[in-house]
């Protein structure tokens, strides 16, 4: 009777959450979509080790299954741009079994993304983004394979940051900056006064495209760890308690939703409508805290 008990729970709970990701979804294509999602996939050990799985490379193959999901996701709510962090170089120092696995991982999914009919259906070009000299060469191989199978498309564009870390990627993008002045007749005084932001901005891996309006890391981990340190400058953060392998569509939704419920200013002054409604809520929380007080 118990069992019984809680497999209608379940089938309760799965009928709530469908009916909430309904709700979510309609309230969210009346509002705009992020141009470019960035995802920081955080959790595959956990999630790994939580179902008794101990080989890496079947751990992270659970991982980059999920990256499916996200695609469909993102074409559902005509999200034209997505980058996915799967390894940075810092990972280099894991026992050389996960990294083994991790790379495993990433050539098994590259080499299936180019045969796809869904990635050539929706013409979505796949390239790979981050220090590549790092990576091993069959990897590197697979990665050329699949840009090459994708190249001609541009509706959606997917970026595995591989090897990546945003410091890296600022150094080598000033140097190539400078590198092209120095072919030039310019100074080296005439060369740094040059280097300006848009400048440093036509070298970094993700030129042409937009930079990132959301950032999502998974695992409940609160920090970037230098995931498009550059490109982040005005991106809106959310983290998500769920490991990566168990990201599910009604946990993307609700970074889409909370997203579109921030108030994004670039930097500017906030709307008179804006400032009314801050000190509206400033207002009401002080006198909901007064209220506890009196009520003890």
């Amino acid at each position: 009777m118990r069992d019984v008990r809680i497999a209608l729970d379940d089938q309760a709970m799965r009928i709530v959450y469908l009916l909430y990701e309904r709700w979510l979804l309609r309230h969210i294509k009346q509002q705009p979509v992020p141009r470019h999602v960035g995802l920081i996939l955080d959790g595959n050990r956990r999630y790994g080790h939580r179902l008794g799985i101990t080989d890496p490379h079947s751990i992270y193959a659970l991982g980059a299954r999920k990256l499916d999901d996200v695609l469909d996701w993102c074409a559902e709510l005509n999200i034209p741009t997505v980058t996915l962090w799967v390894f940075s170089p810092d990972n280099f120092a894991r026992p050389q079994e996960e990294v083994s696995g991790i790379f495993a991982a990433i050539e098994s999914k590259l080499a299936a993304l180019a045969h796809d009919p869904k990635i050539h259906q929706r013409r979505v070009r796949v390239r790979a983004i981050g220090d590549l000299a790092l990576i091993p060469e069959s990897t590197l191989s697979v990665i050329q394979a699949t840009e090459q199978a994708t190249r001609g498309y541009g509706a959606m564009d997917l970026n595995i940051a591989v090897a990546y870390g945003g410091r890296r990627e600022i150094v080598a993008a000033v140097r190539a900056a400078l590198a092209d002045m120095a072919t030039g007749p310019a100074s080296f005084h005439e060369a740094i006064e040059r280097l300006t932001p848009e400048v440093i901005a036509k070298h970094l891996y993700t030129a042409g495209l937009p930079d990132p309006d959301l950032i999502i890391r998974t695992s409940g981990e609160i920090r970037l760890s230098g995931f498009l340190l550059w490109q982040s400058a005005h991106s809106e953060f959310y983290f998500s308690d769920v490991n990566w392998p168990a990201f599910r569509r009604v946990d993307f939704l609700r970074a889409i939703r909370a997203f579109q419920g921030r108030k994004r200013r670039f930097g500017g002054q906030p709307s008179q409508s804006e400032c009314a409604r801050l000190c509206d809520c400033h207002m009401a929380a002080i006198q909901r805290k007064a209220l506890h007080q009196r009520l003890g």
